[in-house]
């Protein structure tokens, strides 16, 4: 006999649930609302998504479910003045104790009195993924034409500079004279070298071999805590099942070391205090998509830190060249570390927030 449960009283009507139990059939998730924007009825997928159980979604408001409450309004808003019909719009779900995960909403009109909203949540998380990874590639690609053009243009003049500073200075003949053309051709050198560090990573063949990502993983270690002795707490977190990989170990080492020298730089206020903490992970991943191709094994590396985060401002050009969130920063680190990443066929991606940033590389196995 099937028993019929009724919502609570509270809810301002009686509706009978046995109505929705087919929707625990479906795959994505589905929440009915009522009137007020509680959840009358939630699936088992909706249970699973937001990582709530049933019993405690039921009589929830929804607008708690989504970062925009503004939008389940609007919704009820619309449905109560007939015009929802079949809306789908993009979302973002709370998850307590873990960030907000996207999701596309269909929300659809019931037509009825008790319960006039249902919305359907689709996880596209790792749609949004292959289209930043998409947009990386070619704003990447972009950034080294960009590079190597600018890096031509700026080394013809200098190399001229410095040989008229350096003819210049053999004329004069007060010591003081000659300090202004020490400057010039020390800022000549300067900037030789920064070119020198735009044209390097296009310079250098790639230098594959056969090796253990934890020797990359143990050298920045080493490099590091040489750097910040005190201070700065640098965790392991190594899975030992980690099979080797085929890559150029020197742009590794070189790539993971300059984000791990980029947090450090984040970190130096907590370094002051004695609490700044570094974390090393290492894990195997599987059936991954990495710059557009499928791949069955990838190593799964990062490293996160206790930081303040990446400024909102930043998050959309940290890995563009010469953007810097530091005063006395080249903005070149993170920008190599890509091309690096990138010419092992990898892909890095970051997510940050106060507290918490973790950036995230992929490496294909297979």
């Amino acid at each position: 006999m099937i028993q019929r449960a009724s919502v609570q009283r509270d809810f301002g009507f009686v509706a009978e649930l046995d109505r929705f139990q087919g929707l625990d059939l479906l795959t994505t998730a589905v929440l009915v609302l009522n009137w007020r924007g509680a959840v009358v009825f939630a699936n088992q997928a909706a249970e699973q998504l937001l990582e709530i159980s049933r019993s405690k979604l039921q009589g929830q408001h929804a607008q708690r479910l989504f970062s925009a409450e503004a939008e389940v309004d609007q919704l009820l808003a619309d449905a109560a003045a007939n015009a929802l019909g079949h809306r789908r719009q993009i979302m973002e779900l709370r998850r307590p104790l873990r960030d907000p995960v996207p999701v596309q909403a269909t929300a659809s009109a019931l037509y009825s009195r008790e319960t006039p909203v249902v919305i359907e949540l689709a996880e596209i998380e790792q749609q949004l993924k292959v289209s930043r990874e998409e947009r990386q590639l070619d704003q990447s690609e972009a950034n080294r034409q960009l590079m190597r053009n600018l890096a031509h243009e700026i080394k013809n003049p200098l190399g001229g500079i410095r040989g008229a500073a350096q003819l210049l200075e053999r004329e004069l003949a007060l010591p003081e004279q000659r300090e202004y053309t020490s400057v010039i051709i020390d800022e000549a050198d300067r900037l030789q070298a920064l070119v020198d560090r735009l044209l390097a990573p296009h310079r250098q063949p790639r230098q594959p071999s056969s090796f253990n990502i934890h020797e990359v993983f143990e050298r920045v270690r080493m490099v590091m805590q040489a750097e910040f002795p005190r201070g700065l707490t640098i965790e392991r977190d190594y899975d030992a099942s980690a099979p080797d990989c085929t890559a150029d170990r020197e742009q590794l080492i070189q790539a993971v070391l300059n984000v791990v020298r980029n947090a450090a730089q984040a970190l130096e206020p907590r370094i002051a205090q004695g609490d700044a903490q570094i974390v090393l992970r290492t894990r195997v991943t599987r059936h991954v998509t990495i710059a557009r191709r499928h791949c069955r094994l990838a190593l799964d590396l990062h490293v996160i830190d206790n930081g303040p985060g990446i400024p909102e401002e930043l998050k959309e050009r940290v890995f563009l060249p010469l953007v810097s969130g530091r005063d006395s920063g080249t903005g070149l680190g993170l920008t190599l570390a890509q091309t690096f990443v990138q010419q092992n066929d990898g892909v890095i991606e970051f997510e940050s927030r106060p507290g918490r940033t973790d950036f995230r590389i992929l490496l294909p196995l297979r």
